[in-house]
């Protein structure tokens, strides 16, 4: 008798062929990948219609963090932190007012007489150019004529110069709001934002944020202490010199030297020079002296001393950065430019490691000296 046969075994089931069949994380991937992106488009659009917004709480925190050691000093003598935010706020604001009751007057009515002038000397400079030079300038009828061909052309410029300043009031309502509610709130807004991270990350935070609240303070007191240096010699040596509109001349060189980086002062002395050109060559001459001489005390004797205390920035790193500010956010991103860059740099000296540099000629200068050592505590292990 024969044993009975045993069954031939199924062969196993064929595995698919990878080359064919999609990962099966891919599906996953793509449907993260999509909402990825509509998120980000999301963001994007609401960023940019918000841009107001963020705009009012970047200057609010600036300001608050340029007031801090105002508020904290009135604290240390036993005064709220809401009253002291408001004390210090309340002398800033009522600062403002008294300067322009002091010298509002006189230079609104300067500024007003400079603009009527402006035909006269627009004629006597160009008389002196055929004179000296053989340049031909429109007369200045002509010009006002073609103006007034094209006032309609204008109207809207006008409509839209008031929409901006009413634009820019509630801005500054809004802005001096924000920065009372983040300046009283103190260590209750930095517990908010520490709270959600770990010790560690609350540690960098904590000195990123003291960092940058004493290099903005220092900058600002620093630059308002410039400007306001240099508009009181600008405004002496003018008057010495009976250039008229002294007072508004030199306020615009003041404040334009000491927020634009580098060639601040030229530009800002370019007005009171071309002024003082109209009247005589020799002023406009002197004025251009002054001008020179001031850039090289203030560079030499006046900012070193004045911001001994604060971060000195490149002169290139400034000049981009209010370039690329002001390209980027407009006249407000430009002066902030300067406070920004000064934070930015802070921060990376402290985070950034510095290494020993190593011997090349490409590290040396002309006079020989040989590369500066990294300190100890800059040095990669």
């Amino acid at each position: 008798m024969n044993p009975p046969q045993t069954p031939a075994a199924a062969p196993p089931p064929a595995e698919p062929d990878p080359r064919r069949s999609p990962p099966t994380w891919l599906p996953r991937a793509l449907a993260q990948t999509a909402v990825a992106a509509f998120a980000a488009i999301i963001v994007w659009r609401a960023a940019a219609t918000l841009g107001t917004v963020i705009t009012i709480v970047v200057v609010s925190w600036f300001v608050s963090l340029a007031m801090e050691p105002a508020i904290r000093w009135l604290t240390a003598h036993h005064i709220r932190r809401t009253r002291a935010t408001g004390l210090v706020m309340a002398i800033t604001l009522l600062g403002v007012l008294a300067t322009f009751a002091l010298f509002g007057g006189l230079f609104i009515t300067q500024l007003v007489a400079l603009v009527q002038a402006l035909p006269r000397f627009y004629a006597d400079l160009a008389l002196r150019l055929d004179q000296q030079l053989g340049l031909t300038l429109p007369e200045a009828d002509d010009l006002v004529d073609a103006i007034g061909a094209n006032w309609q052309g204008l109207a809207p410029g006008i409509v839209g110069v008031g929409t901006s300043i009413v634009s820019v009031l509630f801005q500054f309502s809004a802005v001096l709001l924000v920065v009372y509610y983040m300046a009283s709130s103190g260590a209750r807004l930095r517990q908010a934002v520490c709270r959600p991270l770990s010790p560690r990350r609350q540690r960098e935070v904590l000195q990123i944020w003291e960092i940058s609240q004493e290099k903005v303070a220092d900058f600002m007191v620093s630059r308002l202490i410039l400007a306001a240096a240099s508009t009181v010699v600008t405004f002496i040596v003018l008057t010495v010199l009976r250039v008229p509109y002294a007072l508004p001349l030199a306020a615009f060189t003041g404040v334009v030297s000491q927020f634009v980086p580098t060639v601040g002062t030229y530009i800002g002395g370019a007005l009171p020079v071309v002024v003082a050109l109209t009247i005589s060559p020799v002023r406009g001459l002197l004025v251009l002296a002054f001008i020179v001489a001031y850039q090289q005390v203030e560079n030499l004797l006046l900012s070193p001393k004045v911001s001994q205390q604060s971060l000195a920035l490149n002169p290139a790193i400034a000049f981009l950065a209010v370039l690329a500010f002001g390209a980027v956010f407009g006249a407000l991103g430009a002066f902030l430019a300067l406070p920004v860059a000064a934070v930015i740099q802070a921060v990376s000296s402290t985070y950034v490691r510095r290494h020993e540099l190593v011997e090349s000629p490409m590290l040396t200068d002309d006079a020989g000296q040989s590369p500066t050592p990294a300190t100890p505590s800059q040095v990669q292990p």
